[in-house]
């Protein structure tokens, strides 16, 4: 089946995007001592972590004190923010100072991969380039190497099992075109995807799709979006649980696919409700945006639907929409240039 433009977009941006007390209590700062990103530095969220489920500034100790108890552990991030993925990196080294060792799992890095991620690491031990290589990251569509490198590089020097853990892009895009029938039944169902979602949920992922795509969505891609965010969300929850060392997993993925509501978490419990799960998301700071509930998304209740958020400056980017409208441009008698 030929996908059109339009299409191809949506199911990119999908791949790409795709974390009691008063808040006026005093917030410890982070010890990060250098921001990357050049937005909002001094707004006065940054560098803070706010817990969650006691409604609660901790530092940094005591978070780190609270996901190392975790057999899963999901640090939820802005893709192409630099400071995130140093904290990421951070954590890491930190949660395995101890001589642990998780698994360290990549939403960036698909099951497929999976054999030339091993080759690579058996043929260079603890080189990060050559793993980068031999999945062609440059290729890949993610951002770019040098932001991610920090993360594998920890990870290959404290000797952790690097893990792919995201559906195949081509097996996403065929859940968008064709829907349930691109899984094998037994994967769909092994995956939970025979269950539907509760109205409330379904119409909130489908405003989120939406949204995500700048409003450009056709009526009938939504659901399909939805399909395969899900297929996602559960195929990397499942990947986690067949792999997971006797210290448990570490997964590096997006912020939505962090939340604990219907993200990876979700499906964590659904599938082991007796093993303990822990997100931390990164979230950039908004200079309208004072208070940590601030930050809550529309369909989350007025609750930050992660365990932990540590707030991060922001990073300037272009519009992302500017593709949809450089797309409609002709349709619309204007020139694509302007």
């Amino acid at each position: 089946m030929r996908t059109s433009t339009p299409l191809r977009l949506c199911v990119a941006l999908l791949l790409a995007c795709g974390c009691a007390a008063s808040s006026a209590n005093r917030a410890p700062e982070s010890h990060a001592d250098t921001w990357r990103s050049a937005l909002n530095r001094d707004h006065p969220l940054v560098g803070k972590i706010w817990d969650v489920r006691r409604d609660v500034w901790v530092d940094e100790p005591a978070l780190l004190a609270e996901l190392s108890r975790a057999r899963f552990v999901l640090l939820g991030e802005r893709h192409d923010n630099p400071d995130h993925h140093l904290l990421q990196a951070e954590v890491v080294r930190a949660l395995t100072g101890s001589g642990r060792e998780p698994v360290l799992a990549f939403e960036m890095l698909d099951v497929e991969q999976q054999s030339a991620v091993d080759a690579a690491l058996a043929r260079a031990p603890g080189d990060p380039d050559a793993l980068a290589q031999a999945v062609a990251w440059e290729k890949s569509g993610w951002p770019d190497w040098s932001l991610y490198r920090p993360i594998f590089a920890v990870g290959l020097e404290r000797g952790l099992r690097i893990v792919g853990a995201n559906l195949p892009s081509a097996q996403v895009k065929q859940l968008v075109t064709r829907g349930p029938e691109a899984l094998p039944p037994e994967t769909f169902t092994r995956l939970g995807l025979e269950v539907p979602l509760p109205e409330d949920t379904a119409r909130a992922m489908r405003a989120e799709m939406l949204e995500s795509h700048c409003g450009q969505l056709p009526e009938s891609m939504l659901d399909p979006m939805v399909l395969a965010q899900r297929a996602r969300d559960a195929q990397m929850a499942d990947r986690l649980l067949a792999t997971a060392s006797p210290d448990g997993a570490i997964l590096i993925t997006g912020a939505g696919h962090a939340r604990t509501d219907r993200g990876v978490p979700a499906q964590l419990t659904r599938r082991a409700p007796e093993l303990p799960v822990r997100s931390l998301a990164f979230l950039e700071v908004s200079s309208d945006s004072r208070e940590p509930l601030d930050y809550a998304p529309s369909d989350s209740a007025g609750k930050l639907p992660y365990d932990f958020v540590w707030f991060t400056p922001a990073e300037e980017r272009e519009d992302p929409c500017a593709m949809f409208q450089e797309q409609r441009a002709p349709a619309l008698g204007k020139s694509p240039g302007k």
